[in-house]
């Protein structure tokens, strides 16, 4: 049976609390989300999410919440409360009695001020799976500094492989470490609940953005571990690994760019003009590495994207236009996946968003509302659960 908006999820019946803010939190939610699970977004009352005010573009109206925050808690109900107030935290600790997953990626310490770390919520509920997402762990000389993606990024070493020889450290353009660690939480979340299935009881689920980042690394880190301790070189000119020689990498054409992966040079070669790249073959292949792309680079540059294409493509050079974002939804290949979709926010308009980059028996998830107004749902959880 396809799997809509309108039909079980393989995560039907479970309940999440996510108490997380901004990204690596409420993106596991989110996936578990997708996933069928239904999700309790606890927010602060009065305020909410922080992430409700990040606003991104000139064109997102900051008289309402951000695009931001619809995108990453699509679907979800909103549950205000004052942490603070015994009241209010009374009704927190009856939700949790009655949930299956609880995300939170507060500071280390902070929870735990709040009477809800893991050893004082799994004596309300010994099956909850409860997740944490830290910075830089629980212990050690960076447990108090702020966890946030560039900083994570700036601290794990892999800026260096970014970016040409002697340019300085490059950081990814995305919130990677976020998503990263969302990731991690969602697979350990269900290994728990896999486990909980067998024993009836729950467990702690902990990463760090600095650990989903160093696992990330985790082939260059291990070359590296058993190369001596010798730190890779990237190349001087078009750059793209490390440790991979020539012709790795992206090169401009005459409209556009080209990218080649893995590919002998002496397949290449004679596909482009082997006078020119004689001499610099795989018995030199970092010696050499940024003159051959170079002499690549030249020849390159004279032809267009697609012809270039129609050459190498045939004999299975590895290789592939550059798309920005226009392009690539233009593609039929895009259009193939059936990755958009447009959901209603609360003022009423539509917000288009993506779907799940996964299927279940063959049908992609889709979702049913962008994410809620702020304590839009409290009151009838208050009287679902007899608060």
């Amino acid at each position: 049976m396809p799997v809509t908006a309108d039909t079980p999820g393989l995560l039907d019946g479970l309940t999440v609390l996510d108490f997380s803010q901004f990204l690596s939190g409420p993106f596991a939610a989110l996936r578990l989300g997708d996933l069928g699970a239904r999700v309790i977004k606890v927010e602060r009352a009065g305020g909410g999410d922080l992430c409700r005010g990040m606003y991104l573009t000139p064109t997102d109206d900051m008289g309402r919440d951000s695009t931001l925050f619809h995108t990453i808690n699509r679907g979800k109900e909103s549950f205000a409360v004052d942490l603070k107030d015994p009241d209010g935290l009374a009704q927190v600790r009856a939700l949790i009695a009655g949930a299956d997953v609880l995300i939170q990626n507060f500071r280390p310490g902070v929870i735990d001020r709040l009477g809800l770390g893991q050893r004082a919520v799994a004596e309300i509920n010994p099956r909850l799976v409860y997740c944490s997402i830290t910075g830089f762990g629980t212990e050690g000389p960076w447990v108090a500094r702020p966890g946030q993606d560039l900083l994570a990024q700036a601290r794990s070493g892999l800026m260096f492989l970014n970016g040409d020889e002697g340019q300085g450290p490059l950081p990814f353009g995305l919130a990677i470490a976020d998503v990263l660690a969302g990731t991690a939480i969602v697979q350990g979340a269900l290994a728990a609940l896999v486990r909980r299935g067998r024993t009836g009881q729950g467990g702690h689920v902990e990463t760090s953005l600095l650990d989903c980042l160093i696992d990330f690394q985790f082939e260059v880190l291990t070359t590296y571990l058993n190369d001596g301790g010798r730190l890779p070189e990237r190349a001087g000119y078009r750059n793209a690994h490390a440790y991979l020689s020539a012709p790795y990498g992206i090169y401009p054409t005459a409209d556009g760019y080209l990218a080649l992966a893995m590919t002998p040079l002496d397949r290449l070669a004679p596909l482009l003009d082997p006078l020119e790249l004689a001499g610099l073959g795989d018995s030199a292949p970092f010696r050499r590495r940024d003159e051959l792309k170079r002499r690549i680079a030249a020849q390159l540059s004279e032809r267009a994207t697609e012809a270039w294409l129609a050459v190498l493509e045939p004999e299975d050079i590895w290789c592939a236009g550059v798309l920005d974002w226009d392009s690539l939804l233009r593609e039929e290949a895009f259009r193939r996946l059936d990755m958009l979709q447009e959901l209603p926010r609360p003022e009423g308009d539509a917000m288009h968003t993506l779907r799940a980059p996964i299927r279940v028996d063959g049908a992609r998830p889709r979702g049913r509302a962008a994410g809620p107004a702020l304590g839009q749902h409290t009151e009838a959880i208050r009287q679902e659960f007899g608060l």
